[in-house]
């Protein structure tokens, strides 16, 4: 059995089953999906949808939460603060897919399945979060805010290498390119942290903040493998 970390889907439906097909996904995996399945892409509830339909299925799909669940949350909530921010962050596509004009009016059953996401999950040698961990605690797994928001920059440098011992890091959150990506593989060892995030739905996007991203990236926990799927929505 395979354990598979995949993040930042961004409503990329159609790359997102581009790379389950591409890693011979079946029943006998377990995949851990590290938040943002909403915003930005074209099909945000076909996302949910998706994992809904593969969960059905009998496949092993666990889900986190990231800050573009919590943005519709507090949107869905009626927090203004919150809905601003989440407008800015493309949350008007993720209204589209559901064919809604308000965030309140998104379906329960998928506002509860956001509200039910939890914020890591430590399975076998690897701690998965969306963003990051909080090093300038104790317990860096007790600041839930800071793992759906904190940037890799921010915390990189402050991993406290007693607490993790022999674990490793998986997070999304942060756009890297490929290249970036690759790199940090390559030090798995020593760094024990690893940024899944390839930035897949900025494949149309050609700012220079953005170059190289545009795929969809997956982890296999159990082989420590990488694998990459270029945007095809």
């Amino acid at each position: 059995m395979r354990k598979i970390a995949i993040t930042d889907i961004h409503g990329c439906k159609k790359t997102f089953l581009a790379l389950l097909d591409k890693l011979s996904f079946s029943r006998s995996d377990e995949l851990f999906l590290l938040g943002d399945y909403v915003d930005r892409g074209p099909d945000s509830k076909g996302v949910i949808d998706l994992v809904f339909e593969l969960r059905e299925k009998g496949y092993a799909v666990q889900c986190l939460r990231g800050n573009h669940e919590e943005l519709v949350l507090r949107a869905a909530g009626n927090d203004f603060t919150g809905l601003e921010r989440w407008v800015l962050s493309d949350g008007k596509k993720t209204m589209d897919s559901f064919g809604v004009s308000q965030c309140s009016d998104i379906p329960p059953k998928y506002l509860d399945f956001m509200q039910s996401l939890p914020y890591y999950i430590e399975t076998e040698g690897y701690i998965l979060v969306h963003g990051g961990l909080d090093f300038s605690r104790p317990d860096p797994l007790s600041n839930l805010e800071v793992m759906c928001w904190i940037r890799n920059w921010d915390w990189y440098g402050q991993v406290q290498y007693d607490w993790l011992g022999d674990r490793t890091i998986l997070h999304g959150h942060t756009p890297m390119a490929t290249q970036h990506i690759e790199n940090q593989y390559l030090s798995l060892d020593i760094d024990r942290y690893l940024d899944l995030d390839a930035g897949c739905v900025f494949a149309e996007q050609r700012f220079s903040n953005k170059e190289g991203l545009g795929v969809l990236c997956a982890f296999d926990m159990s082989n420590r493998t990488l694998e990459f799927q270029p945007y095809v929505d």
